[in-house]
């Protein structure tokens, strides 16, 4: 592996200085406020800003609506964005469904959309996991039947992070339901403005907006599947594949982790914490960055989020869940209850920064699958052990 530094060309180093003060420019204090009011994970302004420079898929030629950047410049743009904390969430399920569509979907239909998608202006969500399916997607009850050239859908989904900001869905249903569990799915892109869709909010812990999705006789057109029926869990494996961490590019400029993302909260807590120590003095009169247990623990938590971020895939993403958890609360336990203040609190530490980490983190168990799913993914293919089996499992007889 080559841990050289990169070094920068003068149209790299140009593309950097555009691109801060773009972002300068478009990422105000009014962004930060709506994210914190909504949760939504998506700033319509921000998005179009980006996709009218073709940042939001930069690799695509300018003549697609991307921005033609080299691998060093894309990397450049990719960790601006998340230095200024821009909204991403509804961006990465776009980047997400676009994977699978332009592997799947009609040629003509995902044509008319890529300019769209590229522009900003049509965003896709993800519609996979059924309320009482969990993380086991495959287990998706959602029916479609077909109806001639077309297909009527009855059922619902959680966790639809998104939906109120997207124009479609890419969503499993349940085409063959005598078929084995992964046989009879059929995959879609449904719009999201059809007569049946019903989009209710549902807020978490952790300050975000997702979203339960009710679908009563709806009709999508046959032109708007994706795959082969009954073939759905093979067009899904793309972006679940990506979801799950995989898909990479192996040129050293990603994330090693796959779940690098989750903890840059923590990341900005730790930050804090260590310029609160420099400021804040004991009844002593010594300054708490002084004191060695203090540095001791902090270092700890600096060591294991350091740690998570150079862990490979699937267990770097469940390190850098599991780290950030354990590792927030110490961090309350180690600055005391001014960590505990949120967001216009008096006295709230960074204006609550620590506060808001600690809420992230607990939802970070269950982006793209649970810690267990990945667990068991890990024992599965990383370390090569046998499907644990449960008393009462199903098991599918052919």
């Amino acid at each position: 592996m080559d841990f050289s530094t990169v070094h920068l060309t003068p149209e790299q180093e140009q593309f950097q200085r555009e691109v801060r003060t773009v972002l300068d420019e478009i990422v105000t204090e009014e962004v930060h406020e709506h994210e914190r009011r909504t949760g939504d994970g998506f700033h319509e302004g921000v998005h179009l800003a980006l996709g009218s420079r073709g940042w939001l898929f930069p690799a695509w030629p300018v003549e697609e609506g991307g921005a033609g950047l080299d691998r060093v410049s894309q990397r450049i743009l990719s960790l601006e964005l998340a230095r200024r904390q821009v909204p991403g969430v509804t961006h990465g399920t776009t980047r997400l469904v676009w994977s699978g569509l332009q592997l799947s979907a009609d040629p003509e239909l995902a044509a008319e959309l890529k300019p769209e998608v590229a522009a900003g202006r049509v965003r896709f969500c993800l519609g996979y996991s059924d309320p009482e399916g969990g993380s086991d997607i495959a287990a998706a009850t959602l029916r479609a039947v077909r109806d001639g050239d077309e297909w009527v859908l009855n059922g619902s989904k959680l966790w639809t992070t998104g939906a109120h900001n997207c124009q479609y869905t890419f969503l499993i249903t349940r085409t063959d339901p005598e078929a084995p569990k992964h046989k009879g799915l059929t995959m879609f892109l449904v719009p999201l403005d059809s007569p049946g869709v019903e989009i209710q909010a549902i807020h978490t812990y952790g300050g975000e907006r997702t979203n339960a999705v009710y679908y009563t006789d709806v009709h999508v057109s046959d032109r708007h599947r994706v795959g082969d029926v009954n073939a759905g869990w093979a067009t899904l494996q793309g972006p679940l594949s990506n979801e799950h961490g995989g898909g990479r590019i192996a040129d050293g400029l990603e994330d090693l982790a796959g779940g690098a993302t989750y903890t840059q909260s923590f990341d900005r807590a730790i930050d804090a914490a260590a310029r609160w120590a420099k400021r804040t003095t004991r009844p002593d009169g010594t300054l708490v960055a002084d004191d060695p247990v203090f540095l001791d623990r902090l270092g700890a938590l600096i060591v294991s989020t350091e740690a998570s971020r150079v862990t490979h895939g699937p267990m770097g993403r469940n390190k850098a869940s599991l780290s950030s958890i354990a590792g927030v609360a110490e961090l309350i336990d180690l600055v005391g209850p001014e960590a505990l203040l949120a967001h216009g609190a008096d006295g709230a530490i960074e204006d609550g920064v620590i506060e808001f980490a600690h809420r992230w983190a607990q939802g970070t168990a269950t982006y793209g699958g649970t810690t267990e799913v990945f667990k068991g993914m890990i024992a599965q293919h990383v370390l090569g052990l046998p499907r644990l089996t449960l008393p009462g499992s199903k098991q599918w007889v052919r």
